[in-house]
């Protein structure tokens, strides 16, 4: 290779989202004709058995793309020599049963067509089948994606939002993943099902001056509402499984109602609420709870370019044997 072509090797590789990967919606039909099938099949089993997993995998999604691009880092275990992605403190509480969700369908494929199917896609067609299967917009999704060769904790930190950082801190950190105000605004709306532990809203609704005061509330959240949430987390620094539904009307479906809870102060988090206030979010806000044809349409729509973005390919990628194991993971 001459030096100009190694120079733009370098580049290639120091600017990952200058790669151009080549995804389509039949990607698998020739290599893994089944690949679908068996994911639908697969999802559709562990959602019947465990309802919550569809909020907890799309929330696995969020944490995996939000870094770095789709590209399964998440999914890696640490080991002695450095700790992974999913050990950063604010991925400790991503859930179980989304991580054995993948587990699941990636030991299904790799009996049908071995070391073929990426992980990282198959954690974005899961995400897809989960979301429209509790009755969310269906979103075309295209596949070729190539898995990580690295997950670093290190690379986390400011790249997630967090329930109390303000909107301008919120706002860039999805700016930086390449996504508007709008498309911020309508990928939130996954908080229209799940549920958070009550650590992560403690500090809202506990006055440290009167910690269970029964006429204390935050500003902007329902009064009943929050006293209700204080008698449901009055335990929860001796139980930190102790949780609230995102949504407290229709928890297990994926509607617009989050939007709706939000104008009436039903917003679990301190983020959740301040997309409400705030002159630049509140108009989506207010489209989206008035009309939830929009708010799908711009879910779907958020979610597909989301997922294509920061792709891995073969230069800077490869596809895993186990996902949460690089190829060459000796033990």
């Amino acid at each position: 290779m001459n030096s100009c072509g190694l120079r733009c090797l370098f580049i290639l590789l120091s600017f990952p989202y200058l790669l151009q990967a080549d995804l389509s919606s039949d990607y698998y039909s020739k290599t893994c004709p089944d690949f679908d099938q068996t994911l639908v099949q697969v999802v559709t089993d562990k959602q019947i058995a465990a309802p919550t997993t569809a909020a907890g995998t799309l929330r696995l999604f969020f944490h995996d793309c939000m870094v770095d691009g789709c590209d399964a880092s998440i999914l890696v275990a640490s080991t002695s020599g450095k700790t992974s992605e999913r050990d950063a403190d604010i991925n400790h509480s991503l859930p179980g049963d989304a991580f054995d969700l993948i587990t699941r369908i990636k030991t299904a494929l790799e009996l049908k067509c071995p070391n073929v199917v990426s992980c990282s896609d198959i954690l974005v067609g899961a995400t897809r089948s989960l979301v429209k299967m509790v009755g969310g917009p269906r979103i075309n999704v295209k596949y070729g994606r190539k898995d990580s060769l690295d997950s670093d904790m290190n690379r986390v930190e400011g790249k997630l939002a967090r329930p109390n950082m303000i909107m301008d801190h919120i706002i860039s950190i999805f700016g930086s993943a390449g996504l508007t105000v709008q498309e911020m605004v309508a990928l939130v709306g996954s908080h229209t099902i799940g549920f958070s532990h009550c650590k992560e809203f403690a500090s809202r609704i506990f006055n440290s001056n009167a910690e269970h005061s029964a006429d204390f509330c935050p500003e902007g959240m329902n009064s009943k509402y929050a006293a209700e949430l204080r008698k449901l987390c009055s335990n929860y620094t001796k139980d930190a499984e102790m949780s609230a539904f995102n949504d407290v009307f229709t928890p297990g479906k994926f509607d617009n109602m989050y939007y709706k809870n939000l104008q009436h102060g039903y917003g679990l988090l301190e983020s959740d609420q301040a997309i409400a206030f705030d002159n630049r979010t509140r108009p989506f806000v207010d489209l989206y709870a008035a009309n939830e044809t929009a708010f799908f349409d711009a879910f779907a729509k958020a979610m597909e370019k989301f997922s294509e973005q920061r792709v891995k390919t073969e230069l800077n990628g490869d596809v895993r044997r186990r996902c949460d194991q690089y190829n060459d993971y000796r033990g």
